[in-house]
């Protein structure tokens, strides 16, 4: 007699708003709605619930009740270029060497972890930044260990995950970093990672499947596009060289429960478009992820 295994549960697919920054957000949550999107990778920015703005809390749970409305889970990023420096991207940093720069940074997570909290989300993006110039290695470690700590207390206390994202050129990189960042603060449990499936083939030596097993235990996010090796470029789906199918087949292989959210932040201009065809794509890729599971 046969045994067959449990099969395991579809991945939620999800889009990232950075990638739809031309559409209103109500318009880009029925966008994806109608698409059928399981959620919404929500970067919080000037554009799409400006987290900077009055009424915040107003506003998140108007945005709340239109997800709920739409069927979308929701995971928040905060990668917005511009958001706190209207001229220097991505800045301040949990780096800068300056305290009150931090402490810009820390807030804005802050405020990330009172929205992901009051729309129910699965995690909280973040990510370390660049070392300052001529600053030892030491202490930009020990200055992301200390910025970070705030922010992992208010996550533990508002049952959100922090994921931080290994990041090509920051100081936490790779996968190799997250786990010094993970062990120099004593394992935390609030403190999660966002697996980025084109980072793992731009530079970890690892291929991208290897990479979601090694790392299954602490993925609370997930974000995906296709990549080149050493390049660090966020490509739509079949302009790179990932092999889809071994990755979405790690995924459900792991148990992960998380939102499986597309990264294309630079391809606004065709945003709609992208979405419907990367939907089609992952889902053409999962089916061959399950029959090759089954032929195995």
């Amino acid at each position: 007699m046969t045994t067959k295994t449990p099969a395991s549960a579809p991945l939620r697919f999800a889009y990232g708003t950075n990638g739809l920054t031309d559409l209103r957000l109500t318009d880009a949550f029925a966008l994806l709605a109608d698409l059928g999107y399981d959620g919404v990778s929500l970067t919080l920015d000037h554009m799409h619930l400006d987290p900077l703005a009055p009424d915040l809390a107003a506003r998140t749970r108007q945005v709340a009740r239109r997800l709920e409305g739409l069927g979308l889970a929701v995971a928040v990023e905060t990668g917005a270029r511009y958001v706190l420096d209207a001229r220097r991207k991505h800045h301040p940093t949990l780096l800068d060497p300056d305290p009150q720069a931090r402490h810009a940074r820390v807030d804005l997570l802050l405020r990330a972890v009172r929205v992901a909290a009051e729309l129910g989300a699965g995690a909280v993006h973040c990510f370390s930044g660049t070392a300052p110039p001529g600053e030892s290695e030491e202490t930009a470690w020990r200055r992301l260990a200390d910025a970070i700590g705030p922010v992992l207390v208010a996550a533990a206390s508002a049952g959100v995950a922090l994921a931080i994202e290994p990041e090509p050129g920051h100081l936490l990189a790779d996968l190799a970093g997250f786990h010094r960042l993970r062990t120099a603060l004593g394992d935390p449990s609030a403190l999660g990672l966002t697996l980025d499936i084109g980072h793992c083939q731009c530079l970890e030596p690892a291929p991208p499947a290897e990479c979601v097993r090694a790392a299954a235990r602490w993925v609370r996010h997930v974000q995906i596009e296709d990549m080149r090796r050493g390049v660090h470029e966020h490509l739509p789906f079949g302009e790179g060289e990932i092999d889809f199918p071994p990755v979405l087949e790690a995924l459900r292989a792991t148990g992960y429960r998380g939102l499986v959210g597309v990264e294309l932040p630079r391809h606004s201009h065709a945003g709609p478009e992208l979405a419907r065809t990367s939907l089609r794509f992952l889902q053409d890729a999962e089916r061959a992820a399950i029959e090759g599971a089954v032929r195995c």
